[in-house]
């Protein structure tokens, strides 16, 4: 178990992990969040090295990605950087990247009835305006839980407000910043359901960020 308390806040800043090997050659892990070793839930940055395959699997609640480096394969295509994909539950795949990739992925953790096949170029996808400054774009909507990129123009400041069903960010450009610290590109955070911030940033800055999928109550 690693990070499995769903009622505490956690910080990581993944450029300063070391990476882990996983059961494949040629594909290792840095672990951010796991209920076992290789089953459960999980979320983890995960890098394939050029020619890496790793052996095909099932998704039983579902298989999240966001691609951040190179071109991650499998049999249905190739997603560059940039790419956001949800595999729902049930599907299965032999992925592979040829030039090698690094990821963002989470596992097991969706809704047995988001069965919604995603696949999205965020490099081409429309920016719509948010509050205030920011900009967004939708990458996936489940009843509570919902899931986009944001964008922050430099200087901008956001209103206090609290999380309901709790909220999910990685950092992927710029640094993040609240009146609890400062999160530089590649850092991972998980506040909890009712949690509460004042977010800013000083440069422009984007991150991936999922609210209202976290336990209403301590795991």
């Amino acid at each position: 178990m690693l990070n499995m308390d769903f009622s505490e806040k956690v910080v990581i800043r993944t450029a300063e992990m070391d990476w882990v090997p996983s059961p494949a050659g040629g594909v290792m892990r840095k672990p951010l969040a796991r209920e076992e070793a290789e089953r459960g839930h999980a979320t983890s940055v995960v890098r394939y090295e050029p020619g890496a395959s790793f052996k095909r699997h099932e998704h039983p609640l579902g298989e999240e990605i966001l691609v951040l480096e190179g071109v991650f394969s499998d049999e249905t295509g190739d997603y560059p950087a940039g790419t956001y994909l949800r595999n729902p539950p049930g599907s299965g795949h032999a992925p592979f990247s040829k030039e090698g990739c690094t990821l963002l992925v989470k596992l097991h953790q969706f809704d047995e009835r988001d069965t919604e096949t995603v696949r999205v170029d965020t490099r081409t996808a429309e920016w719509l305006p948010g509050i205030g400054g920011l900009q967004v774009m939708p990458l996936h909507d489940f009843e509570h839980e919902h899931v986009a990129l944001v964008k922050w123009p430099a200087n901008e400041v956001f209103q206090p407000h609290r999380h309901f069903g709790g909220e999910e960010i990685f950092v992927l450009s710029g640094e993040f910043c609240d009146e609890h610290g400062r999160y530089p590109a590649g850092t991972w955070i998980r506040s909890p359901h009712m949690s509460q911030h004042h977010p800013f940033v000083e440069q422009e800055t984007v991150i991936w960020v999922k609210t209202g999928h976290l336990p209403l109550a301590a795991r």
